[in-house]
C-alpha cells in the first residue's frame, strides 16, 4: 500500500491547530497553530456577565492558515496523497445560521452582533434558561434529561438558543437553524449550500442537545413549545438523523481544495467535540478515564454498550452510544475551570506589574518574561511545601461547577488564610482544589457502578506541570499515564480522518497503528494518602457549605 496522509484540525478555546499525519506511523509531518485575533483582542466578550462569543472569521481564517501551512511545510509531493480531513471543536458552541447555513454574523447587518456569533462553551449567560429547562423537565413522565446526567447546563445548546432568542428579536427572526461549531465546519469544507445539507454528529446531538435513540430523536415539540413558545416547531429545523465520527460528511469543495492546497478527493469526516476526539488520540481503553486537561477539563470514559444497559450516571455531561467510539457508550464529565483557575491566579499576582507597564514605570519585555515563568515558579515553590491538614484550602468553582451535578451559580473560595499565607501556599491550595474536583468525578463514576481502571492525561498541563500532575495522583490515589503527543485532539481527528477515508475499517485500528503511546507516569505517594483523605473531607464540607449558602441566597 502506498503512503497516505491525513489532516486533523482542532479548534480550541484560544486557537486552532492542524496536524498533517502519516497513516502508517502516526508521525506528525507538519503542525501549525493560529491564535484567534478577534478573541485575543477580547472582542464580543464580557467577563463580568460571563459572555464569551467568537466570530466565525476567527475560525475560517485559522482553518485556512493552519491547514495550508501544514500542506506547504510537508511539501508538494505530500498534498496529492492526503486522503482525509476531520475536525474537532469546543462544545457546546452553537451559532445561528440562515437558510444557506451561513452564520448570521457573516452577514453585514449582524457582523458586530455578539448574539449572531458562536456562543462559546464557557458562555454562562443562559443560567436562567438552564434552570427553567431543569424545572420544566420534571413535569413530564418521560425523563428527557436521563442521558445528560439529569441536569441541563447553561453551557449547552438549548439554553443558549433560548437565551439568544429572548434577548435579540432581530437574530431570532433571521435564524433558520442553530448549529454546533463541530457540525458547521465540515458543512463549510464540503461546500454546503443549504442548512439541510448539514450532517449532525451524534456527539454534539446526544451530549448537549437532548437527542437520544430512546426518544427517536429529540424530545417532542410539546416539551419545547410548553417551555417557551419561541421554541415551538424549532426541532423541525434541526436534522433528526445523526452520524458517528467514522462516517463521511462529504468531500472537499473545489473552493476549499484550492484554499487549502489539496484536492477534491479528500474525504471530510463528521465533526465531534475536542475532548471526544482527544480521547481517541490519547488511545482510550474501556473503563480508563481520559482527562483532557487545559483551560477546563473534559473527562471521557467508554464502555461496551451491552455492559451499560439499564445504567445511567447522574450528574455528568451525558452518556451516548457511539459519541466517542462507535459500538461503545461514551460518558463525559469535566471541570469548568482548571488551567483557567491557574491563569486567574497568575493574573492576580501579576496585576501590579501590568499596572506599572501601563504607567510606563517598568519595561514591558521584562514583565512579560516574569509572567511567562510565573506559574512554573509558583509550582516549584509550592512543591517545596510539606502539605498539612491545617494549610489553606480552596474550592475550585471559579467558573461554576460542570460535574458532578452542574451548577454554574457556584463560586470559588479560599479558607484558612492567615498572615502567613503567601502566593505559593495559596497556589498549592488551588492546585489541590482542582485535584479534589477531579476526584469527585471519579468517585461519582465508581459510586454509580462504573469502574475506573486507570487514568490517562492529555493536553498541555500534563506535559508542562509535573507538580500539578503529582498532586493529582496523590489526591486521587491512582497512577496517571501522560500521553506522548502534545496534540492529542488533532491527532484523534486525524485518526478519524484515516478511518473515514477508508484506510482503516475501525477507528480502534487507527488508534493502534497511529498512536504514539505514553512517555511518563505519575504514581501516588502512599505516605500522603491519609492526609489527603482528610483534606478531601474538608473540601467536601466547605463545598457543601458554599453550595447551601448560594442556594439559599438565590432568588
Amino acid at each position: 500500500m502506498s503512503a497516505t496522509y491525513v489532516i486533523g484540525v482542532d479548534f480550541g478555546t484560544d486557537s486552532v491547530r492542524s496536524v498533517l499525519v502519516s497513516t502508517e506511523t502516526g508521525e506528525e509531518l507538519a503542525t501549525s497553530v493560529f491564535d484567534y485575533p478577534r478573541w485575543k483582542a477580547g472582542l464580543y466578550c464580557d467577563t463580568a456577565s460571563n459572555q464569551f462569543r467568537q466570530h466565525p472569521l476567527d475560525y475560517i481564517e485559522g482553518l485556512e492558515y493552519t491547514v495550508r501551512a501544514c500542506v506547504d511545510e510537508a511539501g508538494p509531493a505530500i498534498a496529492p496523497k492526503v486522503i482525509g480531513l476531520s475536525v474537532d471543536t469546543t462544545g457546546s458552541t452553537p451559532v445561528a445560521v440562515d437558510a444557506g447555513g451561513m452564520p448570521l454574523s457573516l452577514l453585514p447587518e449582524f457582523s458586530e452582533n455578539p448574539n449572531a456569533m458562536f456562543v462559546l462553551w464557557k458562555d454562562h449567560t443562559s443560567v436562567n434558561e438552564a434552570a427553567e429547562i431543569n424545572a420544566h423537565a420534571k413535569l413530564f413522565e418521560t425523563d428527557y434529561l436521563q442521558y445528560v446526567g439529569g441536569i441541563y447546563s447553561s453551557e449547552w445548546f438549548w439554553a443558549k438558543l433560548l437565551h439568544v432568542f429572548r434577548e435579540d428579536g432581530q437574530v431570532r427572526a433571521a435564524t433558520h437553524s442553530w448549529v454546533e461549531h463541530c457540525d458547521w465546519v465540515p458543512f463549510l469544507l464540503c461546500g454546503g449550500q443549504h442548512v439541510s445539507d448539514i450532517k449532525r454528529g451524534v456527539c454534539s446531538a446526544g451530549h448537549k442537545s437532548l437527542w437520544a435513540e430512546a426518544f427517536g430523536g429529540f424530545p417532542p415539540n410539546d416539551f419545547f413549545a410548553s417551555l417557551d413558545p419561541l421554541l415551538d416547531g424549532f426541532t423541525a429545523k434541526l436534522p433528526n438523523r445523526t452520524f458517528t465520527a467514522d462516517q463521511a460528511a462529504g468531500t472537499l469543495s473545489t473552493e476549499w481544495a484550492e484554499r487549502l492546497g489539496l484536492h477534491t478527493g479528500v474525504v471530510v469526516g463528521i465533526g465531534a467535540f475536542d475532548c471526544h476526539m482527544g480521547a481517541v488520540g490519547g488511545q482510550i481503553e474501556p473503563y480508563y478515564l481520559s482527562k483532557i486537561i487545559g483551560t477546563s477539563t473534559c473527562d471521557i470514559l467508554v464502555a461496551p454498550q451491552h455492559e451499560m444497559e439499564g445504567k445511567w450516571v447522574a450528574g455528568i455531561c451525558g452518556q451516548v452510544n457511539g459519541s466517542v467510539i462507535p459500538g461503545m457508550v461514551g460518558l463525559e464529565a469535566g471541570q469548568s475551570a482548571f488551567g483557567d483557575a491557574y491563569a486567574w491566579f497568575k493574573n492576580l499576582v501579576a496585576w501590579p506589574l501590568k499596572v506599572m507597564v501601563a504607567d510606563g514605570i517598568v519595561d514591558p519585555a521584562a514583565v512579560q518574561a516574569i509572567e511567562d515563568g510565573l506559574l512554573a515558579e509558583l509550582g516549584r515553590q509550592a512543591s517545596l511545601l510539606q502539605p498539612m491538614e491545617s494549610h489553606e484550602l480552596a474550592i475550585d468553582w471559579l467558573n461554576g461547577r460542570r460535574t458532578p451535578d452542574a451548577n454554574p451559580l457556584l463560586k470559588g473560595a479560599f479558607t484558612g488564610i492567615t498572615l502567613a499565607s503567601d502566593a505559593p501556599r495559596l497556589f498549592r491550595a488551588l492546585v489541590e482544589a482542582t485535584a479534589f474536583g477531579a476526584k469527585k468525578i471519579i468517585d461519582r463514576f465508581i459510586n454509580q457502578g462504573i469502574p475506573v481502571k486507570g487514568l490517562i492525561a492529555l493536553g498541555g498541563i500534563p506535559r508542562k506541570s509535573p507538580f500539578v500532575m503529582q498532586v493529582m495522583a496523590d489526591v486521587i490515589g491512582m497512577p496517571i499515564n501522560v500521553h506522548r503527543s502534545a496534540q492529542t485532539c488533532a491527532i484523534g481527528a486525524a485518526m478519524f480522518a484515516a478511518t473515514v477515508a477508508g484506510r482503516f475499517k475501525r477507528v480502534e485500528d487507527a488508534m493502534q497503528q497511529m498512536g504514539q503511546g505514553f512517555d511518563r507516569e505519575y504514581h501516588p505517594n502512599p505516605s500522603l494518602a491519609a492526609l489527603y483523605a482528610k483534606r478531601y473531607a474538608q473540601y467536601t464540607r466547605v463545598g457543601s457549605f458554599i453550595e447551601n449558602h448560594i442556594t439559599n441566597e438565590s432568588p
